[in-house]
């Protein structure tokens, strides 16, 4: 691997390759060392850079071309699964169960995958990311019991999504659509998916040529955030039902 990808200085603020220099094959691969701090993390997702490896690897960095992303203005839930929201009971809310959240999507089975990547050292970097006001949950329960949820890096107005899971049907979408009726109240006009599939297309994904998606970084993340610190009370407790309607 060291013959073919440039390894990266163990200083935090070390930067990355240019992401036009990332492989072809597997698309995207632009790095790898280094280390998961938050100063390497929130200079990687200002460059349109993340990490993704599996138990075993050194950490590998990444910027896949095209990339996937949600436009939160046309994300919302189609009719069928409207009505159902109309009809339930969940309660969304943001950043009261960060940790949980993602540990549950570390525990989370994927199609055709072994193991998981988000390993401990993902878990902890994350969990560090959110303590610093860079890394957001939005949970949904059923009374208490946390039933799905989704989480991610926001900086500026940009919001780089990084895993969900359902413990219960449907309920990650209700996350998805919520994080997006929220991000909609605040000007915040991109969720990142990172990389396509079948289950994202499903729900609207759209892909963006990897230069388009950079370009659009700058004057994001530049923004003023909506929130300093915790979504929590900015966010209130959203109900699922008000998913079904229009916003």
């Amino acid at each position: 691997m060291s013959l073919h990808l440039p390894r990266l200085g163990m200083e935090p603020d070390a930067p990355f390759p240019p992401v036009e220099t990332a492989l072809r094959r597997p698309d995207g691969l632009l790095a790898f060392g280094g280390d998961l701090s938050v100063p390497r993390l929130r200079n990687a997702y200002l460059h349109g850079i993340f990490p993704w490896f599996s138990e075993g690897q050194p950490i590998l960095w990444w910027s896949p071309d095209p990339r996937t992303v949600f436009e939160t203005a046309a994300l919302r839930p189609n009719r069928r699964f409207a009505r159902s929201l109309r009809g339930s009971a969940w309660t969304l809310r943001a950043d009261t169960a960060f940790a949980e959240v993602v540990g549950a999507c570390a525990r989370a089975p994927r199609p055709g995958q072994d193991g998981t990547w988000i390993t401990d050292d993902m878990r902890d970097a994350y969990v560090a990311l959110h303590a610093a006001g860079l890394a957001h949950s939005v949970e949904v329960f059923d009374g208490a019991a946390l039933v799905g949820g989704i989480y991610g890096v926001a900086i500026g107005r940009m919001f780089f999504g990084e895993s969900m899971f359902s413990a219960r049907t449907g309920a990650s979408k209700a996350a998805l659509f919520g994080l997006a009726r929220q991000m909609r109240r605040w000007d915040m006009p991109l969720i990142d998916a990172q990389v396509g599939n079948p289950h994202l297309a499903s729900l609207g994904a759209d892909s963006l040529p990897r230069a388009r998606f950079v370009a659009s970084l700058g004057e994001l993340t530049d923004a003023r955030a909506p929130v300093d610190g915790p979504w929590t009370d900015a966010f209130g407790e959203m109900p699922a039902a008000a998913l079904g309607g229009p916003d």
